[in-house]
């Protein structure tokens, strides 16, 4: 296995297309979840020129449609869109979500004691965690997405106010023996104003940059890319249409690690495609935060209609068949695997999903309203008890 390598990650803003689009299905995800915690949704958004498109499945409350308008209005607004082609008020918006379908519903419901519930499709899941960073994520997707959020945290502030919602980062890491070591190229681009230039969206970037990589890694200048086309003023969903669940592997790992077939955005926790990529990653952090091994993989395997995983696979980066035994057995002695069993124990009830959306699912701090709860390390001393 080559040690000395270079790889690269990369991360996109909550303003870019896709992003909005994410953000979107989930902030209808969040509405309904704050009316009945057990709603099943899978709602799908498509953002272009001055509209917004909803379409999906929905089983739960009635919800006025003018209250699901005003919902979208108001995270658009959030994200900062007030451009003469796609501006938060006057965008055209069209509803065509529906109920869910009974031949879903019926394989996913529980029946009092005699049927648990099901997984919501069938599906693989992988969770991944390494010791790179103190997130325990890979080194160039977590700094990708940190640029990129400390720029929105300055753009809204007013600090970087002539830059646009749209950005994109694109961070190369050098790899010795494995281990992150400092940075080959560094690409960002930045929607914004038409009365500032290349060279001064540069240097507007560069100190958050600065603050987000590491003291000692610097970036050659002629490595440095900022707008590398020279111009980038129209942006969003007035310069590329959107859609949810198009940036996958901007979600998770940023293909440092394997990715199951699934998005996340728009789906209930019923969907194993959410829940069950959280549980995983739940487990490989903890794995790795033990101390056991510097890194893991997790793949689950489901079937629809059908409660426990069909597949558990284990992979720590090491010939060591009796120590992914001895882990794989603390997995299934301790960790409920069904839909409900992730639901019950990561408490993904709640309306927690719109903040998911941009800047990554992984590598986040749990919050006080049990998001982020699959980040936690709380069965750290279970795995260093029973291996």
């Amino acid at each position: 296995m080559n040690k000395n390598y270079i790889f690269t990650s990369e991360s996109v803003s909550e303003g870019h297309p896709d992003k909005v689009c994410d953000i979107t299905s989930d902030t209808i995800l969040d509405l309904y979840l704050s009316e009945f915690n057990e709603s099943r949704v899978a709602c799908e958004t498509l953002a272009t020129t001055n509209k917004i498109i909803l379409s999906g499945e929905i089983r739960g409350p009635k919800i006025d449609p003018q209250v699901i308008e005003q919902a979208v209005r108001e995270q658009i607004k959030n994200i900062g869109y007030e451009q003469k082609n796609f501006h938060w008020k006057n965008f055209e918006f069209f509803n065509y979500l529906h109920e869910q379908s009974a031949d879903i519903a019926q394989g996913v419901d529980s029946s009092g004691n005699e049927k648990d519930e099901g997984a919501g499709d069938q599906g693989i899941m992988f969770g991944y965690a390494c010791n790179e960073t103190e997130e325990l994520m890979p080194a160039p997707i977590t700094y990708s997405h940190k640029i990129l959020k400390e720029m929105a945290i300055a753009r809204k502030s007013g600090d970087l106010k002539l830059l646009g919602p749209d950005s994109k980062s694109q961070i190369s890491v050098v790899y010795e023996n494995s281990k992150p070591v400092g940075v080959s190229s560094v690409v960002i681009s930045s929607q914004h104003d038409e009365s500032i230039g290349q060279n001064e969206v540069k240097e507007m970037i560069r100190p958050y940059v600065k603050k987000i990589l590491p003291k000692d890694w610097s970036c050659p200048e002629d490595q440095f890319y900022v707008n590398p086309t020279g111009k980038f003023v129209i942006g969003g969903p007035d310069g590329d249409t959107g859609l949810t669940g198009r940036k996958i592997i901007v979600d998770t790992y940023g293909g440092a690690a394997l990715h199951g077939g699934g998005a996340f955005s728009g789906k209930d926790p019923s969907k194993v495609d959410r829940s069950a990529a959280y549980a995983a990653r739940y487990l490989a952090k903890n794995i790795v935060a033990s101390g056991i091994v510097d890194k893991a993989v997790i793949q689950l395997s489901y079937a629809i209609g059908v409660s426990q995983p069909l597949s558990i696979y284990l992979d720590i980066f090491q010939e060591d068949q009796k120590l992914v035994d001895q882990i794989t057995k603390v997995i299934q002695d301790n960790f409920d695997l069904s839909p409900r069993g992730i639901r019950n124990k990561l408490e993904l009830n709640k309306p927690i999903y719109k903040k998911t959306a941009a800047y990554g699912h992984f590598g986040r701090a749990p919050e006080a309203d049990g998001s982020f709860s699959w980040e936690k390390i709380d069965m750290v001393n279970v795995f260093k008890k029973e291996v």
